[in-house]
């Protein structure tokens, strides 16, 4: 059964493989440029930090040293319907130190092509089951973010042994760079 989740919301994700998505679409409004945004996901630690540089997962390191956390690919434009990027998780191979996953929107060189998310609209994070496609928790973001230039969408994080995932919807001004700065 799908649970449509609410800022803040959590639920128990009990499957070791599944796949998170990541979607949205642009308003009609012209800023000479297409839009581009991209997923990233931040494998930290205890001390909420990147275990290394080399477990900071987006378009350019598509996969984790573990092989837990893997991108699927950066979609340039955004067009066509459903999951614009989408990131496997395979939690039977997660290194023992992570005990979270940050996942993050960023609008790629927002400043110079004058965009923020007050200009997309439809944006969602769903988690599915890998291999039947069934959903298992979907959050749309609903918030006018009209200066932002970057969302962290949700957060998978250990607690008790268990995987959670909790519904964000947290806008940065800074881009991906805050989270740069946040996570290392």
């Amino acid at each position: 059964m799908m649970i449509n989740l609410e800022k803040g919301q959590r639920v128990t994700i009990d499957l070791p493989k599944f796949t998170i998505g990541l979607g949205w679409d642009t308003n009609s409004s012209d800023t000479g440029s297409d839009f581009d945004l991209d997923a990233s996901a931040f494998i930290l630690g205890e001390n909420k930090k990147i275990l290394s540089d080399e477990y900071f997962v987006f378009y350019n390191n598509l996969k984790s040293p573990d092989e837990a956390v893997e991108h699927t690919g950066d979609n340039l434009t955004g067009e066509g319907e459903g999951d614009d990027e989408s990131i496997h998780i395979d939690l039977s191979k997660i290194d023992p130190r992570a005990t979270e996953i940050c996942f993050v929107v960023t609008i790629h060189k927002a400043d110079e092509r004058r965009q923020n998310f007050g200009q997309v609209r439809n944006s969602f994070i769903r988690i599915y089951n890998t291999d039947t496609h069934e959903e298992i928790a979907k959050y749309e973001l609903e918030e006018d973010f009209s200066v932002e230039t970057a969302v962290e969408f949700g957060r998978l994080y250990k607690r008790n042994g268990q995987w959670k995932f909790e519904a964000m919807g947290i806008g940065y001004k800074q881009g991906l760079a805050a989270f740069l700065d946040k996570y290392n």
